[in-house]
Parts: C-alpha cells; sequence; structure tokens
C-alpha cells in the first residue's frame, strides 16, 4: 500500500521554515501522487511524484547576476555549460533534495520493517553529542541526539546569524537490521555507494564509517576490536554507522533566505540517500538469490 501519507512525514521533516535556525522561506512542501499507485496499490507503471514550490523569489537573487558567491556552484557551472541561472542555485540549490527525501519514503516500503536508518547532529564548532539518545532527535530544533547539547547548539547557531555568518557540523548516520549481504565484491560495494550517495548531498564535503579517519591512530589489534557492519564491502547484519561533514552555508550576509545552519534539515535528507541505497542493494540481493536457485 502507498499513500501521500507515508511520504509526507519526511517531508515535514525536511522543509524550509521549521524553527528560527532554519531559513525564513516557507514552503509546506506537499507532494502529490501523479502515477503508478491506484486505491493505494502500486500498479506496476512508474510512480510519478510532485511537489510545488510557493515561496520562491526570484527578485532576490538579481544582485548575483554577474557576481559568483564564493563556496558556491555559480562558476563551475557557468564554465561547464557557459550560462547559469543565477535565480536560486539552479542543480545546486538543495531545494531539489525535497524529491529525495519523497522518493526514499517509497523505497523505504521496500526494506524489511526491522531496517532503521536514524540520523541525527552529532556535532557543531565543540558541542558534541558523545551518548546519542534516538528517542530525543525529534525534539529539539537542531536534531541533536541530546537534548541538552542541542540548546547550546542552538545558542551557536543564533549567535553566528545575529552575526551574519554560518556553522557547519557532522551529522551521524546508523543503520539497524541492515540485512546482510547486501553489496558486490568490487565496483559496487555497499560503502561505496553509500559514500557516493551522502556526497552527493550539496553541502556534505567528507565522509566516514567505523572508525574512519580515527585509524589513523589506532593499531591494528585496536581496530580490530571495532564492530563494524561491513566487511569487503558486503554488510554483515549488524549496525552500520557512518558520519558526514556539512559543511557552513555558502551564502551568508548578503539578501535571500539562507539557512545558518544547513544539519538540521540535512539529517531526513542523509537518512534519505541511506535508504535509497539499501533498497537499490536489497533489491539486487534478492534478484541474485533468486537465480542462484536451480530449477
Amino acid at each position: 500500500m502507498l499513500s501521500e501519507a507515508d511520504i509526507q512525514p519526511d517531508l515535514d521533516r525536511r522543509r524550509p521554515g521549521q524553527s528560527i535556525i532554519t531559513t525564513a522561506r516557507q514552503e509546506n512542501d506537499k507532494v502529490e501522487i501523479l502515477s503508478g499507485v491506484f486505491e493505494g496499490k502500486t500498479t506496476g507503471a512508474p510512480i510519478s511524484l510532485i511537489i510545488f514550490n510557493q515561496d520562491q523569489r526570484s527578485k532576490d537573487y538579481e544582485p548575483l547576476k554577474n557576481v559568483y558567491r564564493p563556496g558556491h556552484a555559480d562558476e563551475v557551472y557557468d564554465l561547464k555549460y557557459g550560462f547559469r541561472d543565477y535565480r536560486g542555485g539552479g542543480r545546486s540549490s538543495a531545494r531539489e533534495t525535497a524529491m529525495r527525501v519523497a522518493a526514499a519514503a517509497v523505497a523505504k516500503k521496500i526494506l524489511p520493517s526491522a531496517t532503521k536508518v536514524i540520523a541525527y547532529t552529532k556535532q557543531l564548532q565543540d558541542i558534541i553529542v558523545e551518548e546519542p539518545h534516538f528517542d530525543e532527535i525529534e525534539q529539539n530544533p537542531v536534531r541533536a541526539a541530546d537534548n541538552t547539547k542541542a540548546a547550546a547548539m542552538v545558542e551557536l547557531i543564533k549567535i553566528a546569524s545575529r552575526n551574519q555568518n554560518s556553522l557547519g557540523g557532522i551529522i551521524e548516520i546508523v543503520v539497524q537490521g541492515c540485512p546482510p549481504g547486501l553489496g558486490e565484491p568490487v565496483f559496487d560495494k555497499l560503502k561505496a555507494d553509500l559514500a557516493k550517495a551522502l556526497l552527493s548531498i550539496n553541502a556534505v564535503v567528507a565522509f566516514e564509517y567505523g572508525a574512519g579517519f580515527q585509524v589513523a591512530q589506532l593499531t591494528g589489534q585496536e581496530h580490530n576490536k571495532i564492530e563494524v557492519g561491513m566487511y569487503g564491502g558486503i554488510s554483515n547484519g549488524r549496525p552500520i554507522i557512518m558520519r558526514v561533514a556539512v559543511k557552513p552555508t555558502a551564502s551568508i550576509g548578503i539578501g535571500g533566505r539562507h539557512d545558518p545552519c544547513l544539519l538540521p534539515r540535512a539529517v531526513p535528507i542523509c537518512e534519505a540517500m541511506v535508504n535509497l541505497v539499501l533498497a537499490d542493494h536489497y533489491l539486487r540481493q534478492q534478484v541474485a538469490r533468486q537465480s542462484y536457485v536451480v530449477q
């Protein structure tokens, strides 16, 4: 069964205008299913979804017509295509991630019910969530898994916003109940596809899983004691823990409506990309296992 009600909750977590620490842009991000579903059941035809923009203000970007924003994709789009649409960033705008989240809400229904993808804000500046409480993630506007740490993070974001500045940070993503055997031996490793998917998110600049870059400080004996959810790029059924670094918003102190910190809205986007990858590999594994059966 599939309806808009299965998709909308995830979009509501990503939509702009949620709190004082996100962009002031107001979009309800209501999704409509155009095809592929009839009377609540998928028909086998392509599932088409649409979300209409309601609060775009192209005029806000008029001063940028002949100016490249530092840290943004303006210049490289011009270099690649010889032309750019300066009215909001085009394909480099995080607005396009709304459809990623919508598509992932459908993909989640393919996965086993025991498979859960949970993301949260782990670090902002020197504030780090050391012991995450997943039940607290949706209780604070920064989506940190610790309400006390979240309050301190919010204050830092407010200060940055008042100073016409922005902040980045780290998001941790945990996969619980991942089916074992997902991933291929060489070029389509699960870890490689997860990294590619997460790095495709606009502001993500780094990816790690397991001990990540901390391995530079570990011996082989120490590292072998760390449980990871993938070996050889194939899932083993144990939890998969990943982290991504999200850069500070590139647009600061200029006209327009921008997030002073991208972390709160990037959390559901990270979950979406992981769910999409897991669904792809789960279907691939199901087909592969069936092909092993001698008829």
